[in-house]
C-alpha cells in the first residue's frame, strides 16, 4: 500500500514541477544576446596583411620553443627530485608546487599552439 502512495505522490510532485517550470519559463523568457550598434564609418579590414600574419606566427613559434625548453628543464628537475624521494614518504610541498608549475606551463603551451 505504501508503494502505491509513494508512486502517486511522486506523480503529483512531478506534475506540479512541470507546471511550475512551464510558468516560470513563460514568464521569464531567455533573452538573446545584446545587439550592438553598427558603425559603418569605421570599417576594419577583414584580414590582416600577410606579412604581419607571418611575423606573428613566427614570433608565436619562437615563444612556444622557449616555453617547451623551460618545460623540459622543469620536468627534468621534477624527475630528479622524485627519484631522490623515498617512495613510501609523503611528497614535499616544493615537489607538488613544481608539478603544478609544469602542468600550468604545459597548459600555456597547449593554448598558445591552438591559437
Amino acid at each position: 500500500m505504501s508503494g502505491s502512495r509513494r508512486r502517486a505522490l511522486f506523480a503529483i510532485l512531478t506534475a506540479l514541477g512541470a507546471v511550475f517550470l512551464g510558468r516560470t519559463s513563460a514568464q521569464n523568457p531567455v533573452p538573446g544576446p545584446p545587439k550592438l550598434p553598427r558603425d559603418d564609418k569605421t570599417s576594419e579590414p577583414s584580414e590582416p596583411p600577410a606579412s604581419s600574419t607571418k611575423s606573428l606566427l613566427e614570433q608565436n613559434q619562437k615563444e612556444i620553443k622557449k616555453e617547451i625548453e623551460k618545460l623540459y628543464e622543469l620536468a627534468t628537475q621534477l624527475k630528479d627530485e622524485i627519484e631522490k624521494t623515498d617512495s613510501s614518504a609523503v611528497l614535499s610541498v616544493a615537489l607538488v608546487k613544481k608539478a603544478e608549475e609544469v602542468e600550468k606551463l604545459a597548459r600555456q603551451i597547449k593554448d598558445r599552439a591552438k591559437g
